[in-house]
């Protein structure tokens, strides 16, 4: 006998655990935050035997001084060579030597074919850094909540906002301790902003348009 499932299936929200992304800090359904960091990168293969070792004491010395946990994110996607080959396109119809025409010519014949038959990946690095605030049940007198919830709902607004402004400065200490760690190891910092972290988990959650250009809301 077979049975048909006809329910009504779940839109794809209900999987993603984000809630919302104020002031570039990811708010998820648990009421739990998160802070995103660009981390650049250094070559490690070529640094000098004892350079490599302070790199990494100084790394160790990083993970220990933490009393929080933290991702380390390493997002790989396949280099979008088209802005550069539509530079060299303008620099070929403005050029104005007919030998200059031909080897550049070539150049971006040479450049289509390279990338077409090779995958050119480029690498970014991100640390995430959690803070979850602690939640604090309160009791108060069942008749008083009966008759003032209006009042109460208003002072819950407020509340609202005076507490997230209050998590985000104990998340961005937090930053500031990763951001000062790996200033030692010389690795250089961004925060994400709001555009940034909707760009990156949109592209997190749309592997398949990685080199289609964002669109997103200006307010």
């Amino acid at each position: 006998m077979v049975i048909f499932n006809f329910s009504k299936p779940k839109p794809t929200q209900d999987f993603v655990p984000i809630k919302e992304v104020r002031d570039g800090i990811v708010v998820l359904k648990n009421g739990s935050y998160r802070a995103i960091l660009l981390v650049s990168s250094i070559n490690f293969a070529l640094k000098g035997e004892d350079e490599q070792q302070a790199i990494i004491g100084q790394f160790q010395n990083f993970l220990n001084s933490l009393d929080f946990s933290v991702q380390i994110f390493i997002q790989s996607r396949r280099l979008d060579i088209r802005p550069y080959l539509a530079l060299l396109e303008e620099r070929l119809k403005e050029q104005s030597n007919d030998l200059m025409k031909i080897q550049t010519h070539e150049y971006i014949g040479f450049i289509k074919n390279f990338t077409e038959n090779t995958n050119i990946m480029s690498k970014s690095f991100f640390v995430t850094i959690p803070y979850s605030p602690a939640m604090l049940a309160v009791k108060g007198n069942p008749i008083k909540q009966f008759l003032g919830r209006r009042e109460e709902a208003t002072d819950a607004a407020v509340a609202k906002i005076q507490r997230f402004e209050e998590d985000r400065l104990q998340i961005e200490e937090r930053v500031g301790v990763v951001n000062q760690g790996l200033a030692r190891c010389g690795l250089r910092t961004a925060s994400l902003g709001t555009e940034e972290v909707i760009e990156l988990f949109y592209k997190i959650f749309n592997p398949g348009e990685m080199e289609k250009p964002i669109q997103l809301n200006q307010n």
